[in-house]
């Protein structure tokens, strides 16, 4: 890793105002601690979940299992005792207890973790999965990691340094999003199903004008595509900043343009709307023409 003990100290010596939120020395803390969460809570559980193991939450399709649930309390207890002073908000914690999002907004530092991103797949067996945390300072993403605990690698980025894939082992990769291309040559990620019911038919629509559209029921997977240029543009439903707060950051910082379709930046406050992320910002402005339609009627959106 690229990442040394003298930058650390370097970060704390700095001006609380131009301290970032989470040192080098805390990235690799916070990295050993969901790597360790991984190999004693989800990676045994991997294709060895009985049927008591796994429940449904708002539908069917929407799961929960023992992994999610005991990563996420193992990653909490961690994250709380390295940064006493931060709200912690885990997804679960979340569908139990609602309003923890109500602090997002004043929390100097906040951290959101999924800690097993793309749970239906982890239930049925598919080795698309991963886990997210994201820190973010008064709503705004200041950090990001997502991590692939079948192939113990991960994507991370900070307001500062350059993001990357690393591994335990050997040097890390600079992450670059995709060059822009005409939308008919374009691979992208939309979750149709996240959609309203009245409006999947209309953007279905759109899809064949684009090489291919895809979804992996997994928004780690989905941001590491981005990130590496394997995907060209994604567009988002729902705005769980578990989901979206790591993966926004690390592909903006990857080169991409990263907006919300109504305009302004994405926040982790944000609750409605769509996030639009593309490899540039003409791009994105083409591919907002096409989905513009999504944008409700009394929304004032900015050209």
């Amino acid at each position: 890793m690229s990442d040394s003990s003298t930058k650390s100290t370097e970060d704390q010596n700095l001006p609380a105002t131009l301290a970032p939120a989470v040192t080098s020395a805390q990235r690799t803390q916070i990295i050993n601690i969901v790597r360790r969460a991984a190999k004693a809570e989800i990676m045994p559980r991997f294709r060895r979940l009985s049927d008591g193991d796994i429940r449904t939450k708002s539908s069917a399709s929407d799961l929960v299992t023992d992994a999610d649930t005991r990563a996420e309390a193992m990653i909490t207890r961690a994250l709380q005792i390295a940064f006493p002073s931060a709200l912690v908000i885990g997804e679960e914690a979340v569908a139990a207890k609602p309003d923890l999002l109500d602090g997002i907004a004043e929390a100097q530092l906040a951290f959101h973790i999924d800690p097993v991103d793309g749970t239906w797949n982890f239930a049925h067996g598919l080795a698309v999965f991963g886990v997210i945390i994201a820190a973010t300072r008064y709503g705004k993403p200041v950090f990001g990691l997502i991590y692939d605990p079948v192939g113990d690698d991960w994507a991370i980025a900070d307001e500062e340094m350059t993001p990357e894939l690393q591994r335990p082992f050997g040097a890390p990769r600079m992450l670059k999003a995709a060059e822009a291309k005409p939308l008919e040559d374009m691979s992208g990620i939309i979750p149709l199903h996240l959609f309203p019911k009245e409006k999947q038919a209309q953007l279905a629509a759109t899809f064949s004008g684009f090489s291919r559209v895809n979804t992996l029921r997994c928004s780690a997977h989905e941001y590491r595509m981005l990130a590496q240029g394997h995907a060209d543009f994604s567009l988002t439903a729902l705005l769980h900043p578990w989901d979206h707060a790591a993966g926004a950051l690390i592909a903006a910082r990857a080169g991409a343009h990263v907006e919300m379709l109504d305009g302004g930046d994405y926040d982790a406050t944000r609750t409605t709307g769509h996030l639009l992320i593309a490899p540039d910002k003409a791009t994105w402005s083409k591919l907002k023409k096409t989905f513009s339609f999504l944008i409700a009627e009394n929304e004032n959106a900015p050209e």
